[in-house]
């Protein structure tokens, strides 16, 4: 965020107010014309789950979207969640996701900001919010009607309790993530390595505990998701598909599709996240840490679908946050471009290899290589700064001046004090302490008769309809 504190555009309020007019109107005529709409079709799946489940007595698993092949695929408690959307009409459920979904992006972007959240003033936040629409994994998560982004919010909750020394409670959020949605129990694993046990107990409590109240409503639904649901691969779609953008689906799209090797590859790349994240949190950077947990999860989950990338958030702050915004905006902009639906009819050569798995090449690299140990780094910088700044003897003309005028204390931010101390937490040269100024998802490519176009039927996880 901190890089968005310089001059930007125009300078006077008239000026600013007619640009992000212009942008939103832009980007309200991409996102309406561009991508394929997505048709709220994972909604759909979710409605019409609760509706058999709750107001005909059907069961969770047997529901699929009429036409379709597809049904509920998460475990029964997030069917539980679920539950308000039975009393409501399509029109007023899909009002109901957007409205939700809002609310956790703002929950998002306000813990990823930090302290200093108020001093880049409605011209800037207003930028971000034109720059994330037409961030792919966000337009899609809800076009689809996802609950990815919610997730998000629960888990980056437990980053700011834990950051802000609130450690009571924290790993509730995760918990909740975890027994919605599997992936988000690595958390669970980076609260183990943080020496969080506290927090490592509660999130598993948690998760426990709403299992546990899912197979109480619901004991046939869950015998039938964890003995055999959850093991169906099938009922998610096909993993050599182009939105998979995971390790096992760039292998899929090779034609490898031995177990064997994708486990050595996820075996891998959990020992440098273990690596990497321990040195995150050994330094503080709770932010870090949890975008690269983010960023682990999307690539050892065996499917990812492009719309799941929002845990990618979390990188793109940290970056800005540690000076780099010029290759935060690189990335960010490649997963503007829906570029991997080139290759939406399969891929081959080097050209299709790279391109059509674009994505897995920035989460990996995001996982390589994203900064971490900023809290320190700006802390240190601010106590050299201070030893640095002498503060002038008093003398009997002015005995009452015997501060430095401009010198504040860092303070910290909502998931690390970098967020507020160095504001981008390592730019250099700049004065740290002087005073503030007063599943398949969109693509660019035309519309077709795919289960992925808004003007057919919409597919959330396979190529083809089924007949």
């Amino acid at each position: 965020m901190s890089a968005l504190t310089g001059p930007i555009g125009p300078r006077t309020r008239r000026g600013r107010l007619l640009l992000v007019l212009a942008l939103a109107a832009a980007v309200t005529v991409f996102t309406a014309t561009v991508p394929l709409l997505r048709d709220f079709f994972d909604l759909r799946v979710y409605y019409g789950t609760v509706h058999t489940w709750v107001r005909h007595g059907g069961r969770i698993y047997d529901y699929h979207v009429p036409g379709t092949a597809y049904g509920f695929t998460y475990p029964p408690f997030a069917a539980l969640t679920m539950l308000p959307l039975a009393p409501l009409g399509r029109t007023a459920a899909i009002a109901l996701s957007l409205l939700i979904n809002l609310a956790a992006l703002v929950a998002v972007l306000r813990i990823l900001a930090g302290a200093g959240w108020r001093r880049h003033g409605w011209y800037r936040w207003a930028l971000l919010l034109c720059l994330l629409a037409l961030f792919e994994p966000l337009r899609d998560t809800f076009s689809f009607g996802q609950v990815n982004l919610v997730l998000l919010a629960l888990v980056l909750a437990d980053c700011w309790l834990l950051a802000t020394g609130r450690g009571r409670w924290a790993g509730a959020g995760i918990g909740l993530a975890a027994a919605v949605k599997l992936t988000p129990a690595l958390f669970i694993g980076l609260l183990l390595l943080a020496g969080r046990r506290r927090a490592a107990a509660v999130a598993t409590a948690v998760a426990a505990a709403a299992t546990a109240l899912a197979a109480w409503a619901d004991p046939r639904a869950s015998h039938y998701y964890w003995t055999e649901a959850l093991w169906d691969t099938s009922r998610v779609g096909r993993i050599d598909y182009v939105s998979n953008q995971s390790l096992q689906g760039v292998l899929a799209r090779l034609g490898e599709t031995g177990r064997p090797l994708w486990a050595t590859l996820v075996l891998l790349t959990l020992c440098v996240w273990a690596w990497r994240t321990r040195r995150a949190v050994t330094a503080g950077d709770w932010t870090a840490a949890f975008a690269l947990t983010g960023a682990a999860a999307c690539l050892v989950s065996p499917i990812t679908w492009v719309h799941h990338l929002v845990w990618l958030l979390p990188s793109f702050a940290v970056l800005v946050r540690a000076g780099r915004p010029r290759i935060a905006g690189a990335l960010y902009a490649v997963l503007c471009t829906s570029v991997v639906w080139l290759w939406y009819d399969g891929a081959s050569g080097v050209g299709g290899f790279l391109g059509s798995n674009a994505y897995t090449w920035i989460t990996l690299g995001l996982l390589l290589g994203l900064p971490t140990g900023q809290r320190r780094a700006a802390l240190f910088l601010a106590r050299r700064w201070s030893t640095r700044v002498k503060a002038p003897a008093p003398s009997p003309e002015s005995p009452a001046m015997t501060a430095v005028r401009g010198q504040s204390t860092p303070s910290p931010g909502a998931c690390d004090a970098a967020a507020a101390t160095g504001a981008a937490g390592g730019l250099a040269g700049r004065d740290v302490t002087r005073n503030p100024s007063s599943e398949p998802t969109g693509s660019t490519r035309p519309a077709a008769s795919k289960p992925q176009s808004s003007s057919s039927r919409a597919s959330s996880y396979t190529v083809k309809p089924p007949p």
